[in-house]
């Protein structure tokens, strides 16, 4: 009997999810945790880490699981890395969901690091406004440059300030539109944008809404994983996991 994991937290996750459960799969949808209000799920859901390699290993075997999906974010690195150990650990099948990068385009002015340390160094010495696009769990090193006025995005409520001198909280929840983009970044004037490469769409209109500003955005790249096998769409996965669907329009 089949039974699959779905490491989410990413659209793509939700959609594999609602796919998954109109074909009747038993499966378990996992969150890490960062989110305190996630998004309902058609499936068993559980939140929260596994406990390292062994603890994750120890759930695969536990719970019978036959089949392990990483639809997490690009930059939950830690979490795929002990995806790929503990299924190779439990001779487990594990595929990746994971949109491909973006590309840079004609007219984008992209100034590519390779992690916050690097993001803030790219940052001017003069005061800007900047649009920090890259999750609540790396602003704080950005005090290090307190004469910046920082916007920041957070899905939920901040449970106290952020730990910068001047920082502007916006709660929202994607997938953002280029009109709405192109109205945020005007109405606040933002002069720097600093981002993660993640890919897909539903994160992407910030990035057309720069190159249309002429904004500079400082793009941080993914980080580097061990080989692993991969698909980009919801249908290929499904056809992975042995089932034909039709996602629809």
């Amino acid at each position: 009997m089949m039974r699959a994991l779905i490491l989410g937290g990413t659209a793509d996750a939700n959609l594999l999810a609602a796919a998954i459960a109109r074909a009747g799969i038993d499966a378990v949808y996992s969150y890490g945790g960062r989110t305190r209000a996630p998004a309902d799920q058609p499936l068993p859901t559980r939140i929260g880490g596994f406990g390292g390699i062994s603890g994750l290993a120890d759930y695969l075997r536990r719970e019978g699981i036959t089949h392990v999906i990483d639809a997490t974010h690009p930059f939950a690195a830690e979490m795929s890395r002990n995806a790929i150990a503990a299924c190779a650990q439990t001779v487990t099948p594990l595929i990746a969901l994971e949109r491909s990068p973006w590309d840079k385009e004609a007219g984008d002015r992209w100034i590519e690091v390779a992690d916050v340390v690097s993001a803030i160094a790219a940052l001017p010495d003069s005061r800007a406004r900047v649009f920090l696009a890259i999750g609540r769990q790396h602003i704080a090193p950005f005090g290090s440059r307190p004469q910046h006025a920082y916007t920041l995005r957070f899905v939920d409520p901040p449970e106290e300030a952020p730990p910068l001198p001047d920082a502007d909280v916006i709660v929202s929840r994607g997938p953002f539109t280029l009109d709405g983009e192109l109205e945020m970044m005007r109405e606040r004037r933002i002069d720097w944008i600093v981002a993660r490469n993640s890919g897909g769409t539903g994160a992407r209109a910030k990035i057309d809404a720069a190159r249309a500003l002429g904004l500079p955005v400082i793009m941080i790249t993914r980080p580097p994983l061990p080989d692993r096998p991969r698909l980009e769409s919801v249908g290929d996965v499904m056809q992975w996991l042995g089932h034909r669907t039709c996602l629809g329009a």
